[in-house]
């Protein structure tokens, strides 16, 4: 039987897949299996593959890129389902080598989607629940040595298995904090996994966001190219989902067109590009640098952004300013994080008193929480003072100075990717804003961002006297070092 049989017969998998409005998955599958296709079934592949001659044999590495709501996840568990129990793997493994069925996504809970819908599945047919041997929140053995897991999107995590099949679920929306392309690394950590077993299929369902990452990448290399070995498969959520409200849809597109165009449309989106490159933030980072000590002749700022203690981070950055060949430089000398969950009455008294060994008895912060936060601080001898510019345009205003290096970073990965997962959105207004992107945290990045502007922002008479100690025609300086630091003092 192949899973063509299984989806077709209303007897199997609880009838999950019966009637008209699955006809456009029963063509995928028939597509990607290479099985005969009808008028209808061409004429569906045609439009949604970009091709015109259907693959000749069977298809491993497809990207079903399907707006919300498509059904995908459904069928992609069916798939998953097919690869544990209806294929023999035997012939290709070592003694005591299990292969391993991996519904891979950003989270746990959301790669519980896929293993939820494997989970009703093999339980809505008696002869495939019987074959299950153990069962927890996150992995179930079968009786013919095979498993089925869920797993985060880590190129750790994923290495040293044997993969049969792979499920990528919502492959555009992974975010990770320790890398700038957690989808690339862990499909590259995959493949490996799956080169001992010929038929071993890496399926990749997700709704399109921004032009960036692996799933834009496969759509620009393989769709539309015959007798590709990769396939892509791009459908609006109607096409693939008959019997979604079409209603729905409308009043999503009215709303907001652009996300309307990529959740139901299948469509990448263009007004949304990431903030800042990898290569200009390295340039701003200094090596092994983690943090500074407090230096007389600085002043200081401080930023925080606060959290109640149970999804957010707790930050704080202090940074501070110094010219360099006649440029204002900001110099980001701490940053302090306190993950939930943490009690946030705590964290203001260490966070207190972080700054003032800083000699900073202010601190700027966002509007969070009314007037909790400036009443926190006060009790510690610290005035917190909301800030006047949102987050959007703080990291708009840092954009320039880390374009020209006039930033000085602390060398720390979860800052870095924070800031590299940033991303610019163009409103149906034309404004830009810039804030993270879904499924991801900007809280260390937001309180770097405040103290590197407001740094930039108080260097004035300091400078102004200091920058005269270089002479414009030798570009050497005039002063010698105690100079320097006279002038300072008196300044």
């Amino acid at each position: 039987m192949n899973l063509l049989d299984a989806i077709t017969d209303d007897a199997l998998l609880g009838g999950a897949f019966a009637g008209p409005t699955w006809a456009p998955w029963r063509t995928f599958v028939k597509v990607i299996d290479a099985l005969p296709l009808s008028a209808d079934d061409r004429q569906l592949f045609e439009q949604c593959t970009g091709r015109t001659v259907p693959p000749s044999r069977r298809v491993t590495e497809v990207y079903a890129i399907v707006g919300r709501r498509g059904g995908k996840s459904r069928l992609a568990a069916a798939l998953a389902i097919e690869a544990a129990c209806l294929v023999d793997w035997s012939p290709y493994l070592a003694v005591g080598e299990r292969p391993v069925v991996a519904c891979v996504a950003a989270d746990r809970g959301q790669a519980g989607v896929v293993m939820n819908y494997v989970r009703g599945l093999l339980l809505a047919t008696p002869l495939l629940a019987q074959t299950i041997v153990r069962e927890t929140d996150s992995v179930i053995e079968l009786a013919n040595g095979v498993s089925i897991e869920v797993t985060t999107c880590s190129a750790r995590t994923t290495r040293g298995y044997s993969f049969c099949t792979v499920v990528a679920d919502e492959l555009a929306f992974w975010r990770s904090e320790s890398s700038s392309e957690p989808d690339v690394e862990v499909l590259a950590a995959v493949r490996p996994g799956m080169s001992t077993l010929p038929g071993a299929r890496l399926v990749c369902i997700s709704s399109p966001y921004a032009r960036s990452g692996a799933l834009w990448q496969a759509y620009k290399t393989h769709h539309g190219r015959d007798d590709d070995p990769v396939l892509t498969w791009v459908a609006p959520s109607l096409t693939m989902n008959p019997s979604l409200d079409p209603a729905v849809v409308a009043a999503a597109y009215e709303r907001d067109p652009a996300s309307a165009g990529a959740e139901f449309g299948a469509q990448f989106r263009v007004d949304v590009e990431g903030f800042v490159s990898r290569e200009v933030l390295d340039a701003c980072v200094v090596p092994g640098r983690l943090s500074l000590p407090r230096l007389r002749d600085h002043e200081y700022v401080a930023f925080v952004d606060p959290s109640g203690g149970s999804q957010d981070s707790f930050t704080v950055a202090v940074a501070h300013a110094e010219r360099e060949a006649g440029q204002v430089i900001a110099v980001l000398d701490a940053v302090e994080e306190r993950r939930p969950p943490f009690s946030p009455e705590a964290v203001v008294r260490e966070f207190a008193e972080t700054v003032k060994r800083y000699g900073c008895h202010l601190v700027t912060g966002d509007r969070y929480a009314g007037e909790w936060p400036r009443e926190q601080f006060r009790k510690h001898g610290v005035e917190y003072v909301p800030s006047e510019k949102p987050k959007s345009d703080l990291y708009r205003e840092t954009l320039p100075m880390f374009s020209s290096g006039r930033v000085r970073l602390l060398d720390l990965p979860r800052l870095i990717m924070q800031l590299l997962n940033l991303e610019r959105r163009t409103a149906r207004g034309g404004k830009d804003s810039i804030d993270h992107a879904p499924h991801a945290h900007d809280d260390v990045a937001n309180a770097a961002a405040g103290a590197l502007v407001t740094a930039a922002g108080g260097a004035t008479n300091d400078f102004e006297v200091l920058s005269a100690n270089v002479n414009p025609e030798r570009n050497r300086r005039v002063l010698d070092d105690g100079e320097m630091q006279w002038m300072r003092r008196i300044v």
